[in-house]
């Protein structure tokens, strides 16, 4: 299963308690730049955020169930999340609960799934009320 697949798939079975955003940033295999053989789009390098937009769409429609929103073209997101080229964060009342490692090769989706999880059995375990009569 390749990554975008786990990912559709974490959103799908978690957006019961979930939301789920994705940051578009800088393209990490530029068409006319480090090009990847196996990239599924030819994308070249953001040289306005108008371009950046355009690309963002086409993540837009590979992850249905979540938000996408884009990095400026300074790649503030990137820089204060350390995202260079993907990342899983978990954000809960604005504070960060799980940061997975740096992509690709820090990628867990299994890390992230393993978080939800237990969170889903918190919650359903908060639920439960004992009243006294």
């Amino acid at each position: 299963m390749t990554r975008l697949a786990a990912f559709q798939r974490v959103v799908s079975q978690y957006a019961d308690i979930a939301d789920f955003l994705v940051v578009y940033i800088e393209e990490a295999h530029p068409s006319d730049g480090w090009v990847s053989s196996d990239a599924p789009y030819q994308i070249p390098k953001h040289r306005c955020l108008e371009d950046r937009l355009r690309a963002a769409q086409l993540m837009l429609a590979e992850v249905p169930g979540s938000n996408v929103v884009v990095d400026n073209m300074d790649n503030s997101s990137n820089a204060a999340y350390g995202a260079y080229f993907e990342r899983l964060y978990i954000v809960r009342d604005a504070r960060v609960v799980y940061q997975g490692g740096r992509g690709p090769e820090g990628y867990r989706i299994s890390e992230l799934r393993n978080w939800l999880e237990r969170y889903r059995s918190d919650l359903v375990n908060s639920q439960t009320a004992v009243l006294h009569v």
